[in-house]
């Protein structure tokens, strides 16, 4: 068992991904601090929000990658297309899923008090990220990591 840790210690790209997701899930909870006056344990395990625990993490990953193994490698590629993958899924479904649970909370809060949804706990809006918000967390993340 102690292998094993002592292995995930090294594994320098689990690492960095992992940090990478922490500083943004950190700074999401601080800022709703800063803004609101206000904690919110829930910001360190929530998405949506800025910056992007996404973008954020996947950068980390392919970074780490990258520095580890070099640009030519199979792993950087896959890592690569991965965090790709990834931050397109942000920046356009799930960002497009946020304006529609937008619209469907307005549409239930017009309802008449007697409707048998108008008690409906409201979605979460907050699900993605336009394309600057993606790029900002990106670029947080690698003056971060000094690259």
């Amino acid at each position: 068992m102690a292998s094993a840790a002592a292995a995930a210690v090294t594994n320098y790209p689990l690492v960095s991904g992992l940090l990478g997701f922490a500083v943004a899930q950190s700074c999401k909870f601080f800022t709703i601090w800063y803004k609101e006056n206000r904690w919110d344990a829930r910001q360190f395990i929530a998405s949506g929000g800025m910056p992007s625990s996404h973008s954020a993490t996947v950068t980390a990953l392919a970074v780490s990658i990258e520095i580890q193994e070099g640009f030519r490698s199979a792993t950087f590629a896959t890592a690569l297309i991965f965090a790709l993958v990834v931050m397109h899924d942000a920046f356009g479904v799930r960002l497009h899923a946020g304006k529609q649970a937008e619209v469907l909370n307005q549409i239930v809060y017009e309802l008449p008090v007697d409707h048998p949804l108008a008690e409906t706990k409201p979605l979460r809006e907050i699900l993605g990220h336009t394309v600057p918000q993606g790029v900002l967390s990106k670029g947080l993340l690698l003056d971060l990591s000094g690259t």
